[in-house]
């Protein structure tokens, strides 16, 4: 299975180009969860980003395709395959 995780804050300075492609396909949230399904049409490859409010965590993962629904709707079943999670305030300035 490929999975893989970007920081909010990429050094790449491209990262913001890369954002503003990204086409949201899905979005929802509960209990201080948010979780966004993207399609980066020029890569051709999904994303799935959460963001914890409870925890101030946030991740993003790049499932394959057939697993991307299943990792929109659970990510954390799949986040600890990564074994990776970066905690941030993201509200502070």
């Amino acid at each position: 299975m490929r999975s893989s995780f970007k920081s909010a804050r990429s050094p790449d300075s491209s990262a913001g180009a890369f954002e503003s492609e990204r086409r949201e396909l899905a979005r929802r949230s509960s209990a201080g969860v948010d979780v966004t399904l993207y399609w980066h049409p020029a890569l051709d490859e999904l994303i799935v980003c959460v963001w914890d409010e409870r925890h101030g965590a946030y991740f993003e993962m790049r499932p394959q395709r057939y697993l991307a629904l299943d990792v929109y709707y659970h990510p954390y079943a799949y986040g600890d395959l990564a074994g990776v999670y970066e905690r941030e305030n993201r509200r502070a300035a």
